[in-house]
């Protein structure tokens, strides 16, 4: 494949896998080859084995991170402090898409990004979102899933300090009712410790915030 007529394929494509571009190929070996030269010319950028993006220059559909994320591990969705951040419920940039998956976990470093991934089990995946922008979908946890996914998969304390720390703001995008079903369901000792006092500091931090 000559890389016009590579050009004329991907052009329109945010992100090119090569699973699904070869696909039907027979002897897809000299085209792998050939990939492999243009990502090392900088002609592509390589994301991680089999996933690529086109270089700036040649790119005519801008790539959606959060979807990226997806794609490398399926099923996942973003969660924990990304998520957080997704939702205005923190005031820090979040430079690490971390998602929650039923996969093994594992972390990709790319040039366009570090996607991080935590394992949960299958009966605890569950709370999340579709967002598209361009065409391209990606997943979401709900500002009370992303919380208590925070909680259960870094083992944060149960403790209005660290709440603190976090510097929750926009309190009131939190459902709290819907944030006590979903701690229900986690049947884990301590996380309905870590929503009780949650409750009560969005409780307060949303009162703050409309006295304001």
């Amino acid at each position: 494949m000559k890389w016009e007529e590579f050009i004329r394929i991907t052009a329109n494509m945010p992100v090119i896998e090569t699973q699904i571009l070869l696909a039907g190929i027979s002897n897809p070996a000299p085209d792998k080859v050939q990939i492999s030269r243009w990502q090392k010319s900088g002609k592509l950028i390589q994301v991680r084995r089999g996933v690529y993006l086109l270089a700036q220059t040649y790119r005519k559909s801008e790539f959606y991170e959060p979807y990226l994320a997806g794609l490398l591990k399926r099923p996942s969705y973003i969660s924990l402090e990304k998520a957080l951040e997704h939702h205005g419920l923190i005031p820090e940039a979040v430079m690490v898409y971390t998602s929650v998956t039923t996969k093994r976990p594992g972390r990709f470093l790319s040039p366009v990004g570090t996607f991080d991934y935590r394992h949960i089990k299958d009966s605890l995946f569950w709370g999340y979102n579709s967002v598209t922008v361009n065409r391209q979908t990606a997943f979401f946890a709900s500002p009370e899933k992303a919380l208590l996914d925070l909680f259960y998969l870094k083992r944060v304390p149960a403790s209005l300090e660290y709440l603190q720390e976090l510097r929750i703001q926009n309190a009131g995008k939190i459902d709290l009712g819907k944030l006590v079903t979903y701690a229900e369901r986690f049947q884990k000792p301590g996380i309905m410790e870590f929503v009780g006092i949650l409750e009560k500091h969005v409780s307060s931090s949303a009162h703050k915030e409309k006295t304001l």
